[in-house]
């Protein structure tokens, strides 16, 4: 080896362990500064909300009460995610408050059971609360592109169900596919765009734990069944994909397609806890760059960190997009902008670990039933520059169920550009999908 090639090496590798030791020492600070902020939190709750505070999760598994439906749901990376202050003194402190606290609540029989209310660190605008009042029935927020009867005798109109990805809403569905749908698509089906529970203008409500199953039940309560839906496609992005394919699952007679764009898919390994907890490392490991890598990974680890994030900008949306207006001179602000913050961070902590991360132990179980059924076609859209769910999910779900899945790959296009960036094939591609169902 040449003294060139020995210097470049010896550099690459003192780069990279001096890049390893500031991560450490970054998290390190964060583990610290989570823990500080949980005793934090709970005083200030404890102030504002009395007993009524929601649980966090800085315990460990072992700190779960009782084994009942709703835990069993819940993900195990809520309670294993791995702290290198875990054990330390400070840390103790917390989960002892909490221990604490629960046990003075029970001795004054004064815990508040299902009370359904606004936190004092969320939003309480008109439009981040108008799912709380008593008219309200829970249902989700759907926009319908109502066409129930269509010029083909009495047939009725076939139903696409469109569910969102990670903080969004049916606005991204509604403001760039629906009007780029051919004419005749327009008139031979019937298109749904969910706000998913915790997202836009649906329920964030704080008794509920946000898990895989709370969406499928929502969409059967909110669409299914009001609706009637004897048949329908489903078309989903990130997040929402998980979603669809348990909701597929539940109905695999009555779904006609899936697609799939960009689905955070991993083959599930034999313990459930051990691929919830690599859907974390993979979809948010711990890493200092990209920035928004390293943005994603603070509000998925650090459950009080992320929650002051949200107190800052959540909280205080409706400044924000006043002050992004000032500055760029826009009467309207783009759907993406408003999304971005218009939810809670129980609900965004929640649809992370619970759907992202806890649905992933459930994906093989829903495929073999799609599987079997032998009746729904699952087509996968995958852009291959996307950074935020690699390339291998797609791969592995099409290895693993190749009679099932059809995937197709779009070169140059990232996570949102394979579907922003050419928003008419996309349409094209859906209704060519629709169409040989």
């Amino acid at each position: 080896m040449s003294a060139e090639n020995l210097a470049g090496k010896w550099t690459r590798k003192c780069g990279r362990t001096l890049f390893d030791s500031i991560t450490c020492v970054v998290f390190l600070f964060l583990d610290f500064l989570d823990a500080v902020l949980c005793v934090v939190f709970k005083l200030v709750d404890e102030f504002f909300e009395g007993n009524a505070c929601t649980p966090c999760y800085c315990g460990k598994a072992g700190d779960k009460n009782g084994e009942n439906k709703e835990t069993e749901m819940l993900s195990e990376s809520l309670y294993g995610r791995k702290y290198m202050l875990r054990n330390m003194g400070f840390l103790g402190f917390a989960r002892k408050w909490r221990i604490y606290r629960k046990k003075k609540d029970d001795r004054d029989g004064s815990v508040n059971e299902g009370l359904m209310v606004n936190r004092w660190s969320d939003c309480g605008c008109q439009s981040c609360v108008s799912w709380m009042k008593k008219e309200y029935d829970q249902k989700l927020h759907v926009v319908v592109k109502n066409l129930p009867q269509v010029g083909r005798g009495d047939e009725a109109a076939e139903n696409v169900i469109f569910l969102h990805g990670f903080l969004s809403s049916s606005s991204f569905w509604t403001e760039i596919i629906f009007n780029n749908l051919s004419e005749s698509v327009k008139d031979h089906y019937r298109l749904f765009a969910v706000d998913l529970l915790g997202f836009g203008r649906s329920p964030k409500p704080n008794d509920c734990m946000y898990t895989l199953l709370d969406h499928v039940e929502r969409i059967d309560k909110s669409v299914i069944s009001p609706f009637h839906l004897n048949s329908f496609h489903l078309v989903a992005h990130s997040m929402g994909c998980l979603i669809a394919l348990a909701l597929a699952a539940k109905y695999p007679k009555l779904v006609k397609s899936v697609t799939l764009v960009a689905p955070p898919y991993l083959p599930c390994a034999k313990d459930g806890a051990t691929t919830s907890l690599m859907a974390l490392n993979t979809f948010a490991g711990k890493t200092l760059w990209p920035p928004l890598a390293f943005g994603k990974s603070v509000m998925s680890w650090y459950e009080h960190v992320g929650r002051c994030f949200c107190v800052l900008f959540c909280r205080n949306h409706r400044i924000w997009e006043m002050i992004l207006k000032l500055f760029t001179l826009r009467r309207e602000l783009n759907f993406m902008e408003v999304d971005l913050t218009r939810h809670t961070h129980h609900s965004a902590w929640h649809n992370m670990h619970n759907v992202i991360c806890g649905a992933a132990k459930l994906m093989d179980k829903y495929l073999e039933i799609l599987n079997k059924s032998r009746s729904v076609k699952v087509c996968i859209i995958h852009g291959d520059h996307d950074m935020e769910v690699p390339l291998d999910c797609s791969n592995n779900m099409k290895m693993k169920f190749p009679e099932l899945v059809e995937l197709n790959m779009i070169e140059n296009v990232d996570h949102t550009s394979v579907i922003l960036g050419r928003v008419r094939e996309f349409a094209k591609s859906l209704q060519h999908i629709w169409a040989s169902s």
